[in-house]
């Protein structure tokens, strides 16, 4: 370790009980989404950033706009940091979560730390990151020594519905252009590759009918039955479909999400369907959706609704394509910074990986943009308790983090060190 990675972890040694009420500041704003009323913390967000001498530019995405994704507010928020010529690096995080459901034995909104671990919903995913990338551009700041290039936080509130009115409308409305990009992940790996998702809403129609006389309706809940085990059928192929690309496995569907009906003695007469299908990196999203198509009409086509009884009338509306991140060329010197740094930091092996996820990564690398997952977390999604009860973040990761990221910009900005 060099004196100048030594002078960066004593920083954030000393500053870590700001880092870490930073942080319980961060969870204590809700961010569910939905109902995606995410304007209120990114207000707070900047309000401690200014607090700490960060400049923090507010993008408030139109209203029309974040109506018409089924959210309620959006402000994106940019801080940029130029330390002198040379490459721009992006630290993206997300703020949006989803909602935090039933089962916690911590507040999921307190920030409660118990057992060298805090608590809370986004404590993991991704607010965790939020603290880490922040305070790593801080540890860089106080270094004082002459840097190359620039660090900009993009904190941006639309992961969970896709990202096109985070990253996504940052980048089409020209207000970033970065050349390197690092965004939220866990401490023990690199991803350098995930995972793609298609979602679909299925819409099954039938007929309504008494239930006393069933036989004069058709039943769309059967009908969507129908469909289904089609759909879940699809599965057993997906295990023959492998992925190259270290862990990533094959593909998969679910149905996550399933409504209709109108009371307890009438036979359905609409159901809603909407699954997700994770497409690996080798796969081509044109063809996948048109496969899944083909299957769900297929399945309709083939139901036999009763004696006199309308045919189902089904329909197929795309809520979301993500497609899968594939590494560019230009991400290795960060690949090999982060991973010297992290296995240093933490004493083992960091391999660099794909993940099943999908995230908001593939907007910048669409765009020709290397980037890479890293960041605040234990070794495995599951461990976090992200998107379940009780997330959280252990402290000695978001320790970690911070100096992995804080010395891979000092490399990446600083090279003759």
């Amino acid at each position: 370790m060099s004196p100048l990675h030594h002078q960066l972890d004593t920083w954030i040694d000393a500053h870590f009980d700001d880092e870490v009420r930073f942080l319980q500041a961060l969870v204590q704003v809700p961010t569910d989404t939905p109902p995606g009323n995410n304007a209120p913390h990114a207000e707070r967000t900047a309000e401690l950033l200014a607090g700490m001498g960060l400049v923090t530019e507010k993008h408030p995405v139109p209203e029309a706009q974040v109506r018409a994704a089924g959210l309620q507010s959006i402000t994106n928020l940019i801080v940029r940091q130029r330390f002198g010529d040379g490459p721009t690096i992006a630290l993206n995080a997300h703020g949006d979560v989803v909602p935090p459901g039933e089962g916690w034995t911590h507040d999921p909104y307190s920030g409660e730390i118990a057992d060298g671990a805090l608590y809370g919903r986004a404590s993991a995913v991704s607010k965790s990151d939020f603290a880490s990338f922040t305070f790593a551009l801080r540890a860089l700041q106080a270094l004082g020594v002459p840097l190359h290039g620039a660090v900009e936080l993009h904190f941006t509130y639309d992961e969970e519905f896709g990202g096109e009115l985070g990253p996504g409308w940052l980048l089409s409305q020209g207000l970033t252009k970065p050349d390197l990009m690092i965004a939220a992940g866990f401490s023990h790996q690199v991803v350098v590759a995930h995972n793609g998702c298609l979602q679909l809403e299925v819409t099954v129609q039938g007929e309504m009918a008494h239930a006393a006389i069933p036989d004069t309706g058709t039943d769309a809940l059967q009908g969507a039955t129908h469909i289904l085990n089609a759909l879940y059928a699809l599965n057993r192929d997906y295990l023959q479909v492998r992925s190259g690309v270290e862990g990533i496995t094959h593909p998969y569907l679910n149905v996550g999400l399933i409504s209709g009906g109108t009371n307890t003695n009438v036979i359905p007469g609409k159901v809603v369907l909407k699954l997700d299908r994770r497409l690996i990196p080798e796969e081509d999203p044109v063809e996948v959706e048109a496969a899944l198509r083909r299957t769900i009409e297929q399945a309709a086509a083939s139901f036999q609704p009763p004696r006199g009884g309308r045919e189902l009338q089904v329909s197929v509306r795309r809520l979301l394509l993500a497609r899968a991140m594939q590494p560019l060329p230009g991400n290795r010197p960060l690949v090999a910074a982060l991973q010297r740094h992290a296995s240093a930091v933490f004493n083992e092996d960091v391999p660099a990986v794909g993940t099943p996820l999908y995230t908001d990564v593939r907007l910048y690398v669409e765009r020709g943009i290397p980037g890479v997952i890293y960041g605040a977390g234990p070794h495995t999604v599951r461990e976090s308790n992200a998107k379940r009860a009780d997330e959280h973040v252990r402290l000695s990761d978001l320790r970690g983090a911070t100096r992995v990221i804080a010395r891979a910009l000092l490399d990446l900005l600083h090279p003759s060190d």
